[in-house]
């Protein structure tokens, strides 16, 4: 059993508790948050009345009680609350994206080797069973000729900008933007898919707080391109499509996937790609993985799995920052990178 502890405590906090209650592989141990009001309306919201709140970051750290810190604070803030954790030697699940830039990435993947700790970006949509069949279902790479990838979704905080405020997710100061949120979706089932790619170019659409509302990529591969497009400024209701040299596989979403179909041109048919039902609490399936990991690390094969996610990470982080560089959005926490 891990014992859970909790950075932010925002709605996607909560669901991730409840998903690792679900999982019965976590306890919730402790919350902390800069107001201990909220730690504690927090703790009775999830009705886990074992766990304790703490306003103190350090005392909650050292706890030496405390297994696995998951952080989901402002996007600016995971780099030195992770660094601080794995210091303490606590293993950490850090919400996406999980750091600014590669300088970021690089120092915390060492630093968790150096302790002997485990870092994981909870990127969930590579984790659900369905986004594993896609991978299995797909065919050599000689036969995959592109794809499409789509994520739009309209954010209320969009309208506090319209209202002359700066919200965190649309801030730079605190790592924000569309590409920094739903772009991380697609921008990970692609390179999940099809690995890293050659070169990325992104044209962005800026919004009056610098950062972008939405924007148009491309990740270039040695025989084809992955289009993705992602907004946080309007609602898109388009399929994502991988194009297949005989025929096209259109997908209903690319951040969770309920509904994949494969048409065939020779035969012009249409044929259903058998998928599981949706669990009712999307992070469930990824607190089972980094759970099976954590609890198993000493087998080789999970030893390996964790290698491939971390790695993964590694490159999902490297064409983020690319991109941005591509589309001149610089955060203030890039000036570590020069």
């Amino acid at each position: 059993m891990l014992r859970l502890g909790i950075i932010g405590t925002n709605w996607i906090s909560q669901q991730f508790v409840q998903a690792a209650l679900a999982s019965t592989h976590y306890r919730l141990h402790s919350v902390y948050s800069r107001k201990i009001a909220s730690a504690e309306k927090f703790i009775e919201e999830t009705k886990q009345n074992q766990a304790f709140a703490s306003a103190d970051m350090e005392a909650f750290l050292a706890d030496e009680t405390l297994d696995v810190v998951y952080i989901a604070s402002p996007n600016a803030l995971h780099f030195e609350q992770a660094k601080q954790a794995i210091l303490n030697k606590k293993h950490v699940i850090v919400e996406k994206p999980a750091f600014s830039n590669p300088a970021e990435m690089d120092e915390i993947i060492q630093l968790a080797n150096e302790q002997r700790v485990c870092y994981f970006e909870g990127a969930r949509n590579i984790h659900e069973r369905n986004f594993q069949t896609l991978k299995a279902t797909l065919p050599t790479k000689n036969q995959i000729m592109g794809a499409s990838f789509t994520y739009m979704k309209y954010s209320s905080r969009y309208d506090e900008v319209l209202a002359g405020h700066i919200p965190n997710i649309f801030s730079l100061d605190f790592s924000g933007g569309a590409l920094m949120d739903l772009g991380v979706y697609p921008i990970y089932a692609a390179v999940g898919l099809f690995g890293a790619p050659k070169t990325v170019d992104y044209t962005a659409q800026k919004i009056s707080t610098g950062v972008d509302g939405s924007g148009y990529g491309v990740l270039r591969y040695d025989d084809f391109d992955v289009a993705v497009h992602f907004g946080k400024t309007a609602d898109s209701f388009a399929t994502s499509e991988i194009y297949l040299t005989d025929g096209t596989i259109v997908l209903d979403g690319i951040n969770i996937i309920t509904s994949a179909k494969r048409t065939h041109r020779a035969t012009n048919e249409t044929t259903e790609i058998s998928l599981h039902a949706k669990h009712e609490n999307p992070l469930y399936e990824e607190a089972c993985a980094f759970a099976t990991i954590l609890l198993s690390l000493e087998e080789e094969a999970m030893a390996t799995q964790y290698e491939e996610l971390v790695e993964l990470s590694r490159c999902v982080n490297l064409v983020l920052y690319e991109m941005r560089q591509k589309a001149g959005i610089h955060f203030p926490a890039d000036q570590k990178m020069n």
